[in-house]
């Protein structure tokens, strides 16, 4: 199954997608300094039974960002934690090739994953949490049609200090 774009489309990963350059992504600070795995070392096979326990979960869809114009795999955007009782899930995303970064991705795949999540998987909301540094990802939810929810203030450590948490969220129209 994949979900087309202008100029991205999105694909279920599957481990198999698990290259050097995915494995790279995940060990990069500056690529993950807002992600919560930036504190483990990844291996290819860390990550391989990562995207294998997305794709065993019912409440997890994993998918890999590829442009349509070389279908080079450039990040990856997931729903996650799905409550079905509630119709809710939380998105999360990573964009690991740095030449992608600034060209307007990320708000594609969080409008296109946002489209499955509301069409396919019938949610109600969708939402997520950022680091408040993080201005490129919330900018891009923001893009993708999404409004504030609120803040956590000093809810993250971060480079020695707390943070506060921009969560954002989108309903079902």
């Amino acid at each position: 199954m994949e979900l087309h774009g202008q100029h991205i489309y999105l694909r279920l990963l599957t481990p198999d997608d698990v290259s050097e350059a995915y494995v790279a992504w995940m060990n990069d600070s500056e690529i993950t300094q807002y992600l919560e795995s930036r504190w483990t070392v990844q291996t290819k096979d860390t990550i391989r039974a990562f995207v294998q326990a997305t794709c065993d979960s019912s409440k997890d869809f994993l998918f890999g960002m590829f442009l349509n114009e070389n279908h080079k795999h450039i990040g990856n955007i997931k729903i996650g934690n799905i409550n079905q009782v509630h119709r809710f899930g939380d998105v999360g995303l990573i964009i690991g090739d740095k030449a992608s970064w600034g060209k307007g991705f990320a708000a594609e795949a969080i409008a296109l994953v946002t489209r499955y999540g509301f069409e396919e998987l019938n949610l109600h909301k969708l939402f997520a949490g950022m680091y408040e540094q993080n201005l490129g990802s919330y900018k891009a939810f923001i893009k993708a049609g999404y409004s504030d929810a609120g803040r956590y203030k000093q809810h993250f450590f971060c480079q020695g200090r707390y943070v506060d948490a921009l969560w954002v969220e989108k309903c079902r129209d």
